[in-house]
């Protein structure tokens, strides 16, 4: 982010003449950042925010007002009023001051802090600034994140300097809205934790066997056929025999709806990544249109879990064209530089009984289906790359060679992030053993809430260290990051939804920011006991430990 009529200020005392350390035990209650900043003193002394406190910002872009904004809401909320925004040149005392500075060594994400008798300091590039200010929010009381006034609140903030850069570009969480649909409120309300807990990455999975869930215009039957089951199952897909409620189920997002979360989550700084699955769990759209499929159907939109052979058809020009006619609205509408096609998946059944497909096979002179599944997604990457997009995919993306540019999604565990990594394709971290938030959280099954099964505590979580030990320094270069993923097959409710994902969601917060060295469990634990109160203030229903 550039603005040339910007005066670029850069206090290098600030930047190298401050020697940080780790803050002592007597202020660990009140120093509990959340994710863990790089470096961090603290000294005697507190700052007090009060209705005379101004904030000062050094340009007038709409940026820098957008993270005052945002502070004056969240303040608004928790005590009933807003500080006055002025230019930083105003004198004053008593200030919060957002220093718009650059630096290589900051980036566009880092951001420097300070704490003293005349206020607070935050320099940094905008996204920093916005960073910085979550920070804030979490040297104040726990009560600041109510939506409830509490108007003898004290504001005070104890004496630190911060300085502070993230590890990783992708800190992401993800959230299947597909098995169960979520409101609007929700999906902003979860942009909202990841932005409490500086990360910046939203992957949105919209498209699946279960429902379709964006609108699309040039095809209305994915809103009036594909976002709707007939019922839904009840209890564990294993169950035999099943049992369904008889209830018809689903909903759509409409384009003013996805544009209303794009922006809402792009004031936070995050970036929302939508995923379109391809080949497979397609069968909410072959319900719709039947002509993609290999066989012609006719399909019901899946009323249980698990895979289905209904895939689309991979020697139909058809296809292809209904997905870019797809993806064609899909790219108007998000601004992301990545769109997910998921790949994941994709029996080979249906094409291998396929006059079409094996057509396909032998006019392109491919030796197998896992070959045509690559000229699929190479295909759809070709279209993706001349709108200015780039595709990531899970791992079976892989298999019969990668797409030339394709970045890949690591979730069968760390191989396919290792061999993208070792073939120079950007990888994102997400293997089931530490990021899948849909795991019980206790090996004490019969006293939780139905699951999917496995177990990830929260202590596995924070031990996961996403670039791979097999990797060189440079092939550990192409690791763009993690996320923790949370599939909704048993999470019916927003309710469940907090419950699978917290606290696991602060501690990957930690895995994607703080670097390994400068993190331990024990101490997380101990800075995670005033975050529970933040939750608390919020209305988070989190999974309790049982010391």
């Amino acid at each position: 982010m550039k603005n040339n009529k910007l005066i670029i200020v850069i206090t290098v005392s600030i930047l190298v003449g401050l020697a940080f350390t780790n803050c002592s035990p007597q202020l660990e209650e009140s120093v509990s950042i959340i994710p863990k900043p790089s470096k961090i003193s603290s000294k005697d002394g507190t700052f007090r925010i009060n209705q005379n406190t101004l904030i000062l910002i050094s340009d007038s872009t709409d940026l820098s007002f957008r993270t005052a904004n945002y502070f004056n809401d969240v303040l608004n909320n928790a005590v009933g009023y807003k500080l006055e925004i002025r230019d930083k040149k105003s004198p004053n005392d008593s200030a919060i001051i957002l220093e718009y500075i650059y630096s290589s060594k900051l980036g566009q994400e880092g951001y420097l802090f300070s704490v003293n008798n005349n206020g607070v300091r935050i320099s940094g590039d905008y996204v920093g600034q916005f960073y910085g200010i979550q920070s804030l929010l979490q040297l104040l009381p726990p009560e600041i994140y109510s939506k409830k006034v509490h108007e003898n609140l004290e504001l005070t903030i104890p004496f630190v300097e911060i300085e502070d850069v993230p590890r990783f570009e992708w800190r992401g969480m993800h959230l299947d809205v597909c098995r169960h649909y979520f409101p609007v409120e929700f999906i902003k309300k979860y942009i909202d934790y990841l932005a409490m807990h500086k990360m910046n990455t939203f992957h949105w999975h919209l498209t699946e066997d279960q429902g379709w869930r964006i609108e699309i215009k040039k095809y209305p039957k994915l809103s009036e056929v594909s976002a709707y089951r007939n019922e839904t199952i009840i209890g564990h897909h294993n169950t035999n025999p099943q049992k369904f409620d008889k209830k018809k189920y689903g909903g759509i997002y409409t384009q003013d709806q996805i544009r209303e979360v794009v922006q809402y989550a792009s004031e936070r700084f995050i970036t929302v990544v939508p995923e379109i699955e391809l080949p497979g769990h397609s069968v909410a759209a072959l319900t719709a249109y039947p002509e993609l499929s290999c066989t012609g159907g006719p399909f019901d939109v899946r009323t249980s879990w698990g895979i289905s052979n209904e895939i689309y058809c991979a020697g139909n020009e058809k296809t292809f064209k209904f997905l870019e006619n797809v993806l064609s609205e899909v790219v108007e509408l998000f601004p992301s530089n990545y769109i997910h096609i998921g790949g994941d998946e994709a029996p080979k059944d249906r094409w291998q009984d396929c006059d079409k497909c094996q057509e396909r096979i032998k006019k392109e002179g491919l030796h197998d289906e896992h070959e045509l599944q690559s000229y699929f997604i190479t295909r759809i990457e070709k279209f993706l790359n001349s709108k200015g997009k780039q595709i990531i995919g899970w791992d079976e993306i892989l298999e019969g060679g990668l797409a030339p540019n394709a970045a890949v999604m690591s979730w069968r565990g760390d191989e396919g992030g290792i061999e993208a990594a070792k073939s120079k394709h950007k990888v994102v971290m997400s293997p089931t053993t530490h990021c899948y938030f849909d795991h019980y959280q206790t090996e004490n099954t019969e006293s939780e809430p139905l699951a999917i099964g496995g177990f990830l505590p929260l202590e596995k979580v924070y031990s996961f260290n996403p670039v791979p030990s097999e990797l060189t320094s440079e092939e550990g270069e192409y690791i763009i990051g993690a996320q923790g993923n949370v599939w909704t097959e048993y999470m019916p409710t927003s309710n469940q939804v907090e419950y699978m994902a917290f606290p696991r969601m602060s501690a990957m917060s930690e895995v994607v920011w703080t670097e390994d060295y400068n993190k331990t469990f024990a101490d997380f634990q101990n800075r995670m006991k005033k975050h529970y109160k933040r939750l608390d203030a919020i209305g988070t229903n989190y999974y309790r430990l049982v010391d």
